[in-house]
This record gives C-alpha cells, sequence and structure tokens, in this order.
C-alpha cells in the first residue's frame, strides 16, 4: 500500500508539473497579446516575475529559514552570478518578446534548437567535446526544425529572430553555470538560485525597460490588474518548485520525459485557445524529426554518465571490500576517518559529482540529482 501511496504521489507531482509549465506559457502568451488582455511589455512582466521571486526567496530563506544560504563571496558573485544573471534575464526578455510576434506552438518548435545552442556554446567553451554522433543529432534537430519553420503559415522573422536570441542567452547561461558555478563546488536550489540571480537579473532588466518600455507606457493607455499579474509572477514560481520536487521524487530523466509529453499538450492546447496560430502537416513532420534528434541526444548524454559512473562505482565496492580486509587482518584506527575512496590520486566522490553533472535538466541552476534543477531550460522561474 506505501509503494502505490508513493507512485501515486509521484504522478501527482509529474501532473502539476505539467499544468504549471503549460499554463504559465499559456498564461504569459494571453498577458501579452494585444489581441486578449493586451499588456504588450515582455519586460515589465519578466521584471515583476524577478521582483515577485526574489521577495519570496527573501522571505524563505532569511524570514523562515527553510533553506540555508549558501557561502557566497564578492567574488563568486561578482565573477559568475551577475554573469549568469545577465544571460537568464536576456533569455528571459526575448522569450517573452517572441510571444508578441509568433504563436506558442512555433514558439515550442523553435525550442527543440536548445540542446544544439548548449552543445554549440560548450564546444567553445572547452566543455564538451565535438563528436561525430552528437554532431549528427544536432544537424537532425536542425533539419526538423528548418523543416517546420518553412511550414509556418503565419512565419514571422522578427519573432523568430527573438526566439532564437533568448535560446542562446539560454544555452550561455547554462554552460556559464556550469564553468562558474559547478567547478567552485557551489550548487544553488531553486530558492536559493531565486535569492541571489533574481534581483540582480531585475538590475539588469530595468535598463532595458527604462529605454524601450517606459516611454510607451507612459503615453499608452494599458490596465494593470494587479491579480492577474499576482498569479502569473506566483505560477511562475511554483513552477520551479514543481520542477525540484519532481527531480526529487524521480530524476531529471523523467522530467525530460514529462517535458516531451507537455510539449505535446501545449501545442494542442495553444491550437484551442489560440484559434490564430494554425498547425500545418509539414509543422507536425518537422517537429516530429527535431524531437527525434532531441531524444536521441538525451539519449547520448545519458549513457555518457552511465558509462562514467559504474567503472567508478565498482572500483569504489572494491575499495570498500579491501577496506572491510583490512580491517579484519590489520586493524588501522586512521582508515576509519577517510571520508572518501581514493582511486590512483583521483578522489571518487568528486569525480562521480562531475559525472552526474553531466546530466541537465530545466528552470534554473543545472546541478545533479536532488539538486538538478535547471535547464530546461528551466526553465525556468520559467516565463518561457
Amino acid at each position: 500500500m506505501m509503494i502505490s501511496r508513493q507512485l501515486l504521489l509521484t504522478y501527482l507531482y509529474l501532473l502539476i508539473y505539467i499544468c504549471l509549465s503549460s499554463g504559465v506559457i499559456l498564461f504569459n502568451k494571453w498577458v501579452l497579446s494585444p489581441k486578449y488582455f493586451k499588456f504588450p511589455f515582455p519586460i515589465t512582466l519578466t521584471m515583476i516575475h524577478m521582483s515577485f521571486s526574489g521577495v519570496v526567496a527573501f522571505f524563505l530563506v532569511r524570514v523562515f529559514k527553510v533553506v540555508a544560504p549558501v557561502k557566497m563571496t564578492f567574488q563568486i558573485y561578482a565573477t559568475s552570478v551577475i554573469p549568469i544573471s545577465a544571460f537568464f534575464a536576456s533569455s528571459l526578455w526575448f522569450g517573452n518578446t517572441a510571444y508578441l510576434y509568433i504563436s506558442v506552438a512555433f514558439i515550442q518548435m523553435l525550442k527543440a534548437l536548445m540542446p544544439v545552442a548548449t552543445f554549440i556554446m560548450a564546444v567553445l567553451c572547452g566543455t564538451d567535446k565535438l563528436r561525430r554522433d552528437l554532431f549528427l543529432n544536432m544537424v537532425l534537430v536542425s533539419v526538423g526544425v528548418v523543416v517546420s519553420s518553412y511550414g509556418e503559415i503565419h512565419f514571422n522573422v522578427i519573432g523568430t529572430l527573438y526566439q532564437v536570441t533568448g535560446i542562446v542567452a539560454e544555452a550561455l547561461r547554462l554552460v556559464l553555470t556550469q564553468v562558474l558555478l559547478q567547478k567552485k563546488g557551489l550548487t544553488l536550489n531553486p530558492i536559493t538560485s531565486l535569492y541571489y540571480i533574481a534581483p540582480c537579473s531585475f538590475i539588469f532588466l530595468f535598463g532595458p525597460w527604462y529605454l524601450l518600455e517606459k516611454p510607451e507606457m507612459d503615453i499608452s493607455p494599458i490596465q494593470f490588474n494587479y491579480w492577474i499579474f499576482f498569479s502569473n509572477a506566483l505560477a511562475a514560481f511554483a513552477l520551479n518548485i514543481s520542477i525540484f520536487l519532481v527531480i526529487g521524487r524521480t530524476g531529471a530523466v523523467t522530467v525530460r520525459v514529462a517535458g516531451v509529453l507537455k510539449d505535446w499538450i501545449l501545442i494542442a492546447l495553444s491550437t484551442i485557445i489560440f484559434p490564430e496560430s494554425t498547425i500545418t502537416s509539414l509543422n507536425i513532420i518537422g517537429y516530429a524529426v527535431a524531437l527525434s534528434g532531441v531524444v536521441m541526444y538525451n539519449y547520448l548524454k545519458m549513457k555518457d554518465v552511465t558509462a562514467i559512473q559504474l567503472p567508478i562505482d565498482n572500483t569504489a565496492d572494491r575499495a570498500t571490500k579491501e577496506k572491510k580486509v583490512v580491517n579484519i587482518y590489520k586493524p588501522d584506527s586512521s582508515i576509519d576517518s577517510i571520508d572518501e575512496t581514493i582511486v590512483g590520486g583521483v578522489a571518487v566522490g568528486s569525480l562521480a559529482t562531475e559525472a552526474a553533472a553531466v546530466d541537465e535538466e530545466a528552470p534554473l541552476i543545472p546541478s545533479s540529482r536532488i539538486s538538478h534543477v535547471t535547464r530546461t531550460q528551466t526553465g525556468g522561474l520559467s516565463s518561457r
């Protein structure tokens, strides 16, 4: 009975994640669309998300002490958090602006380019190697997106450029997170990441908002419904927490699978809620081709992680057995004080962590296992 109850709870978390992720995207489109809520100010909407998440994260960390803050020095904040926040703010800004020009369905199809952009940035930054199998997958994804774009009836160059630019900014953020934070041994969960990154992202967005949107807001009659924006920001914040809960019970792979299901559901729902967005057979064929490349890419990356972890686990087991033998035949109190097995001068624990760090997922800070909460992407505070 306990097992079935736990399984039921896991499915419930997955359902909540799919509903929140789809709901936030459709909600943002509805708010920004000039045909519906008529609030065509994506930077303002993103700033509302950042301010709300920053305030809530502050209370959770400093007042209610739900989670403890990490040891953040000024050097780490200046050299790591600030550039990551800049790209995070850019990805949300450009991604939300795309809603003004292209449909939700086509945006989801363009998001299939995310692994391509991340792979290219990782190779350029030296965190990944240019491999033939991964490169062929990226070509397959790119061809699928091109076919899908060709079949788009309401194709808009400006909206497509905004979305692709947002994808590139998100890819840079993900790579910088791995290079600047993970290499320093700093792991942030969704709450602490919002605590540090959201205020900084808000500041980065203030300049573009002041130059681009404030003058238009001063002269344009706009409706500012506090309940609408509060519920929108709350849903975006809840999405990050739901991903954290899902990964804590299942894993990043399950979230990826749920994300694929969510994308198809979202494309179907968007055509019902927003009738002006039409899907053609060429759209579907192109997206299916791109998605097959994404699935294969995820499989190859997970295969790499497994290949690295298995030898380490086997070596650690052998070392543990040898340690027990030594303890039996040659007792030595110094052996018991060793916290991690050393193999060939390399700490197995840290090596395993590096292997697990290859696995990425959605909204904010990519990490591993239960503290692995981004990409996805992620996205996250995912406004996309």
